[in-house]
């Protein structure tokens, strides 16, 4: 590849940029007269400081409503003071800046959310004073660690508006909950189960998912309906959205019939940020499926974001991840409607889920216990009863207000970058705090590199969404998710560094050839043939 010359405004690390085969220079640039130009006079600069204010870009004067929020939490979240060096690696000393130091911008929050200290300090405190097992001691450890780990389902259950604690189901995380489900319903491999209560998919029965779901929303339906014979159906990407990037209620309503027997669905999209009209398709499937269809749904990029009440949304199961909410990883819940979750067999056999143990047979607990087989996630629960508490002091509906205001921000700054296009519904149009793009000539990868090293912390990749990105045209995006921690600086640090990197892979023109442009696809339009630099 031919030497080209680098834009020598931002100095980027050697390891980086001698990965690209280009050598960097500047050019200096020189007057063509060695006397200092004539100043201008007093009228003069007043005239130009006026034309200049009346060029300035909107976002410079843009305030957010609620701009006390992230300033006043940021506090409680130490990693957000995480800074750097020249070459994008971690300062182990923040407090000892220099002039080429970086802050980290983290947006990234759609994968796992950062934690603050009380949820921390509640981990620390369960191991350092309370640690036992719980349910299975009458000495005070065990007492106060099963009272720390109930009191943990309390809060999921007061969180959620369940109607009864016996709702909550604590599992490793969302893609366990939806796998429980999935797994119990197809347990029997289609035949009717010893127990004429318990619920069970078989040949002709329907699964019903769309084609933007997350894998842990694909997967579990696709091993489900093998063992049981249902047949799996889904609606395309090319037709869940109306033009302006909304949800379609008239195409999903035509994939609904009487075999339809259980409906799994994501609630806000982890790729395009839109938000699913939930108690409309509710009212679809109640009145279009088989009576006793079962509705599912994936809340992840919803339950930490705004309130959810699942009396009102109308479904039978819902998955929660809670290292997404400020809480542990290695902790989620599925909540369902006790009558349903004591109708289905268990998803693990061992302690704790029984009720009798015989040596021909075993009979089994009532939800939750149930599905909570062996030694639970103890601590980790006890840290996801912090997080809530954390959330629900600063205020779901404050965070869904100041996100949505920060989210529309992010949308707009987005759409006046050149050389991108950003996926999911358009400025103007309601939806999550997430935006996933694609630039014309930089692969998502080398792109999420570069902000890297900037201390700008996005994700690249297919985000566990190979079909939604295989239908869009793509094998891979950058996205850039908040939180209510995230402010409007953090938004313009990272458009600055976007604009500013891919003005410096402009500079590069073709990387290499019989490539065109860094969106996943070559010149034969095949996805899978660019390949990124890193």
């Amino acid at each position: 590849m031919p030497t080209r010359k680098l834009d020598g405004s931002r100095r980027w690390p050697s390891s980086i940029v001698s990965s690209l085969s280009v050598s960097s220079s500047s050019s200096k640039v020189t007057s063509t007269s060695e006397e200092d130009p004539p100043r201008q006079d007093e009228q003069s600069q007043k005239q130009s400081q006026q034309h200049s204010e009346s060029k300035r870009p909107w976002w410079q004067d843009f305030q957010l409503q609620d701009s006390s929020l992230a300033p006043s939490v940021l506090a409680d979240f130490p990693i957000l003071r995480t800074t750097f060096d020249a070459d994008g690696k971690i300062l182990t000393n923040p407090e000892d800046p220099s002039p080429s130091t970086k802050r980290l911008v983290y947006l990234d929050s759609a994968a796992t959310s950062q934690k603050p200290l009380p949820v921390t300090a509640a981990l620390t405190d369960y191991y350092l004073r309370s640690n036992s097992n719980v349910h299975r001691g009458a000495h005070a450890l065990s007492r106060e660690a099963t009272s720390l780990y109930e009191a943990s389902r309390d809060k999921v259950a007061k969180f959620v508006n369940a109607r009864s604690r016996n709702e909550i189901v604590f599992t490793s995380g969302a893609t366990e909950a939806i796998n429980l489900v999935a797994t119990t319903l197809s347990q029997t491999c289609g035949s009717p189960p010893q127990n004429a209560r318990e619920l069970y998919l078989t040949e002709g029965d329907e699964v019903l998912i769309t084609e933007n779901e997350h894998h842990s929303n694909i997967v579990p339906w696709q091993m489900a309906c093998r063992r049981s014979g249902a047949t799996l159906k889904y609606l395309p990407a090319d037709a869940a959205f109306t033009a302006d990037g909304q949800f379609d209620l008239p195409s999903f309503e035509r994939l609904l019939t009487p075999q339809t027997k259980l409906v799994s669905l994501q609630h806000v999209s982890n790729v395009l940020g839109t938000i699913y009209p939930i108690p409309s398709i509710v009212e679809l499937v109640r009145a279009k499926a088989h009576p006793g269809a079962k509705i599912l749904l994936d809340a992840c990029q919803s339950l930490p974001h705004m309130p959810l009440d699942v009396r009102s949304l109308g479904v039978d199961f819902l998955a929660g991840s809670g290292h997404k909410m400020c809480g542990p990883t290695g902790i989620g819940f599925l909540w369902g409607r006790e009558d349903v979750l004591n109708s289905l067999p268990p998803y693990m056999g061992g302690g704790e889920m029984i009720r009798d143990v015989y040596m021909e047979h075993s009979t089994y607990a009532d939800a939750p216990a149930r599905f909570e087989a062996g030694t639970p996630p103890i601590a980790q629960a006890v840290g996801l009863g912090a997080a809530i508490d954390y959330l629900e002091r600063i205020g779901m509906e404050r965070i869904h207000d100041y996100e949505l205001e920060l989210g529309n921000y992010l949308r707009r700054r987005l759409e006046e970058v050149e050389g991108i296009t950003v996926l999911g519904p358009g400025v103007g149009i309601e939806r999550a705090a997430l935006c996933a793009f694609v630039a014309d000539d930089v692969h998502p990868s080398d792109l999420s590199t570069f902000l890297d090293v900037e201390g700008v912390a996005i994700r690249a990749g297919h985000h566990c969404c190979q079909p939604l990105h295989r239908a869009l045209g793509y094998s891979h995006s950058a996205r850039a998710s908040l939180y209510f921690y995230n402010t409007k600086e953090d938004v313009d640090r990272f458009v600055d560094v976007l604009e500013e990197t891919l003005k410096f892979f402009g500079s590069l023109g073709n990387i290499a050839d019989g490539v065109e442009g860094g969106d996943g696809k070559d010149v034969d339009g095949d996805i899978d043939g660019f390949v990124p630099i890193f």
